[in-house]
């Protein structure tokens, strides 16, 4: 008998995740499974308890609202900053992906959205946030975690 998915059991499973309109934003087709240590915040909260109970072979399709995925939109994310900030970098263009140091040594990224002139827009919000999350998913492997891989709170 099959254990289902808890707590300190590595999952290993194959996705596909789509947006409302059908569009594929992400997958493991093609590719190795994704393994996630259940409990440990590897994966979305909502996908994560969509899982619990779960055997080895299930197939699911798993609907994840944004305050159980990546949250909503945050506004105070979304702001417009000056050219100067980004010393050393000639060309600035709408899509492209930065890493910044916040004032209190936090690492986060943001995507510059558009540049008018010296201003440039950027948001530093996930880029599934605000998102109804759309998963098909296929249960692969669900095991005993090792003392490591609990430990270190991700699987090896």
């Amino acid at each position: 008998m099959t254990q289902p998915i808890g707590n300190d059991l590595v999952v290993t499973m194959h996705y596909t995740l789509k947006d409302d309109d059908g569009n594929i934003l992400d997958s493991s087709e093609g590719s190795d499974p994704l393994a996630y240590l259940h409990g440990g915040g590897n994966i979305i909260p909502g996908l994560e308890k969509a899982l619990a109970g779960r055997v080895e072979g299930d197939s699911l399709q798993v609907k994840v609202e944004p305050a159980e995925g990546y949250g909503e939109v945050e506004q105070s994310l979304i702001q417009t900053i000056k050219r100067e900030a980004f010393d050393g970098i000639d060309s600035i263009e709408a899509g492209m992906e930065f890493e910044a140091e916040s004032s209190d040594n936090e690492v986060q990224n943001f995507v510059v959205t558009e540049v008018q002139g010296d201003d440039i827009m950027i948001d530093a919000n996930h880029p599934l946030a605000g998102m109804r999350l759309n998963f098909d998913i296929k249960v692969v492997e669900v095991r005993k975690a090792t003392t490591e891989e609990t430990s270190h709170g991700h699987p090896h």
